[in-house]
């Protein structure tokens, strides 16, 4: 097969949760582990940073990886879920797996692969650690998928693991607390492994410290410590959270002797974009009207995105909004403003919620728009109603961003 044909093979073949959602998902590292010894256990001897949380994990794992390659080292970086390319969940020092390498990858493991029935996002962590054991990555950053004890990237035994924060989301799959979700979030920790936690208090800072506790795990609570010393390439205050979680992990990693000089850290933090190519963050689509895309899709996320627009200057804002069928809907846009101009709209995914239902389920919570048969024809009617002065922001989901950058 060539690269095009083995990527319809393995959509074909893999149950993906981007796409399907809640049935692609399989609560158990089962087949994970069948995966690892089909591949000769790659996860072994990994040295590896390990990120999990509700928001900012993307983000994290990118600042992390780009100091990383800053300071000299060969840096894999694993990360879900993509925006245009599958291959951007694979990236070594900013570069994605070359397609030659998939075949490679898929060719060789296809036979001892299919009886296991792993679900995309397994066969996915198979193949960013093969592929890191074959490119011999000094040291890989992981993003977890959604939770953590279960993850299928928990395989590894990191040299830090970061809980960046715990908010309301996958709540039918890690719990309907926020301390059940954090105890989720929690199982990234390995004993003797330190723990970095971006944010928590109360009763979540203690679920996290019971959890460090008992695995006699050193934990440094990134949000009681001091702010970065360095901006980030990343706009906006939740960035700058991001960059102090990602700078306490660097701390812990210089404590294992990883030499991650300051230089390394200021210029790895500014030129963030540039070396990992993240994409979806504020990302700027044009200036006039200002036009910006950004990924946000719970509720915690949604009200930070809304605190950013807060301090745009703009006369109008116009939202391209759409979402998907299992997220919190009636709490992400009860977080809305009003005031705004709504243009809804599909995903073009199965998970996707209807546009007409969205404008609807909108509507009973006061805010108003219309409905349009795409991401891209939204945008359209969106770009042609607002002035110069305008803010257009397209939002709601990865996958309606998706379509746009």
């Amino acid at each position: 097969m060539d690269y095009t044909e083995t990527l319809a093979y393995l959509y074909a073949q893999l149950p993906m949760f981007q796409r399907i959602g809640k049935a692609a998902y399989k609560p158990d590292l089962s087949r994970t582990e069948q995966l690892m010894t089909l591949t000769g256990h790659p996860e072994r001897g990994l040295r590896c940073v390990h990120v999990a949380g509700t928001n900012g994990k993307g983000s994290t794992s990118h600042l992390i990886a780009s100091v990383l390659q800053e300071a000299g080292y060969t840096v894999g970086l694993h990360t879900s879920p993509h925006l245009k390319d599958f291959r951007e969940r694979f990236r070594i020092n900013g570069e994605m797996i070359p397609e030659r390498d998939v075949v490679h990858f898929v060719e060789r493991y296809r036979e001892g692969f299919e009886p296991i029935q792993a679900s995309f996002f397994e066969w996915g962590v198979a193949l960013a650690f093969w592929w890191f054991r074959e490119r011999k990555v000094d040291i890989a950053v992981l993003e977890t998928g959604m939770g953590g004890r279960l993850d299928s990237t928990n395989v590894v035994v990191p040299e830090v693991s970061v809980i960046t924060n715990i908010g309301w989301d996958h709540m039918d799959f890690l719990g309907n607390t926020l301390e059940a979700i954090a105890a989720e979030k929690a199982g990234i920790i390995k004993p003797g492994v330190p723990v970095v936690i971006g944010e928590a208090e109360g009763n979540i800072a203690e679920v996290f410290r019971l959890a460090a506790l008992k695995a006699g795990s050193p934990i440094t609570f990134a949000d009681r410590g001091p702010w970065a010393p360095y901006p980030s390439g990343l706009p906006g205050d939740h960035q700058e959270r991001n960059a102090r979680t990602a700078y306490a992990a660097l701390i812990q990693l210089r404590a294992l002797d990883w030499r991650v000089p300051e230089a390394a850290v200021r210029a790895g933090f500014r030129q963030v974009v540039r070396n990992t190519s993240l994409l979806g963050r504020w990302q700027l689509l044009a200036d006039a009207p200002l036009t910006v895309a950004d990924v946000a899709h719970n509720v915690d996320g949604i009200r930070t995105l809304m605190r950013m627009v807060e301090c745009q200057p703009y006369e109008r804002l116009h939202i391209v909004l759409g979402m998907v069928n299992d997220k919190d809907i009636g709490g992400v846009l009860d977080s809305l403003p009003r005031s705004a101009s709504y243009y809804f709209c599909k995903a073009d995914i199965p998970r996707g919620l209807d546009a007409a239902e969205l404008t609807r389920i909108a509507a009973e919570h006061g805010l108003t728009g219309r409905h349009h048969p795409s991401v891209r024809e939204a945008l359209e009617a969106a770009s042609r109603a607002a002035g110069l002065n305008d803010l257009i922001l397209i939002t709601g989901s990865v996958f309606v961003v998706a379509e746009v950058v």
